[in-house]
């Protein structure tokens, strides 16, 4: 019987191992393809435009040819089929307090036409629903397909995509990041004081 028991606990165990090793794989692919969807962006030409535009919902985006910083970081996941500007909608719904659109902006309610695209609102989202991860002054502590948020001054909020291109001169991961050119490609990950570290792989994974 302790035999049994003891070979039933080795397969329970082993099957738990294989689950988790499975589920780490599919993670770490999800997150090389953000990163490819993030460098495919810095393909296209994007005028930098913070205006508020009201756009469709779901499925929604301003111009193709306009965006800022956030807009990158929602094309790249819409790449891979994931609609941020219904997942923060719909967590802000439910979550609204969580959320600083009250005291930040005076806004009673949700709107989906510019929630999803203040760095603010997608910090709460992505501690939410995602992985906050240690904030560090470490290049070695963040992975291609990392999301990172800066404060560049003056309580001006930044967010870009780690990548797996890293710099010739500090060996560091690259970001992709619209600080005011359109989508590119930089060694700046230190650049500015780090305020959020996180992973979102979307909802139900």
């Amino acid at each position: 019987m302790l035999i049994l028991v003891a070979a039933m606990r080795a397969t329970l165990s082993a099957a738990s191992l294989q689950i988790h090793s499975t589920e780490s794989s599919a993670h770490r692919e999800f997150l090389q393809r953000l990163a490819d969807a993030a460098v495919e962006r810095t393909h296209h030409s994007v005028r930098y435009d913070p205006s508020y535009v009201r756009i469709p919902y779901p499925g929604g985006d301003v111009a193709a040819d306009t965006g800022v910083c956030t807009d990158e970081v929602i094309r790249a996941y819409r790449a891979l089929g994931i609609d941020l500007q219904k997942e923060v909608h719909e967590d802000m719904v439910k979550n609204y307090p969580a959320y600083p659109g009250k005291r930040a902006w005076m806004l009673s309610q949700p709107d989906t036409s510019i929630d999803h695209r203040r760095v603010p609102n997608l910090m709460v989202f992505f501690s939410r629903q995602g992985e906050a991860l240690a904030i560090t002054a470490r290049g070695e502590d963040y992975s291609p397909g990392d999301l990172v948020t800066w404060d560049l001054g003056g309580g001006v909020p930044h967010i870009g995509i780690v990548t797996d291109h890293k710099s010739e001169q500090t060996g560091r991961y690259m970001v992709v990041h619209n600080i005011g050119r359109g989508p590119m490609l930089e060694d700046v990950l230190l650049n500015w004081k780090i305020t959020g570290h996180y992973r979102y792989f979307g909802p139900n994974r």
